[in-house]
């Protein structure tokens, strides 16, 4: 089996593609789902260029971005939430490491994240 990410109008989903003896499914399918998923890496690999910060804030777990408690410029304490996830239906805030300003938030609410993607950048 194969997971893929797709983006549609906006929305993240995860989709799992069981891979079967016939050559023409797999092959069908994996075009399908690469193009969507190469622009969603995109934007996350464009949004720190612009305006990386000094400070890396990551996510802990893989879940699904509920609420984004920050905005770019807002200065944070060490411990205040800057976004908070959804994983196995749990609210786990992710919070500042330390006293700065945020300097950009790399994901959108509802988007799907890994354990240790970029969700913002700290001055």
């Amino acid at each position: 089996m194969k997971s893929y990410t797709i983006t549609v109008n906006g929305t993240a989903y995860e989709v799992t593609v069981e891979e079967t003896g016939s050559v023409s499914a797999p092959v069908a399918a994996a075009p399908a789902a690469a193009p969507k998923a190469a622009p969603k890496a995109a934007p996350k690999a464009a949004a720190p260029a612009a305006g990386a910060g000094a400070v890396k804030v990551t996510a802990s777990v893989p879940g699904k971005v509920l609420k984004i408690a920050a905005s770019v410029g807002q200065a944070v304490k060490a411990g205040d939430s800057i976004v908070i996830l959804e994983s196995m239906k749990m609210e786990i805030p992710v919070v500042a490491p330390q006293d700065g300003t945020v300097a950009s938030i790399d994901v959108a609410e509802g988007a799907s994240v890994e354990n240790g993607d970029t969700l913002a950048t700290m001055n």
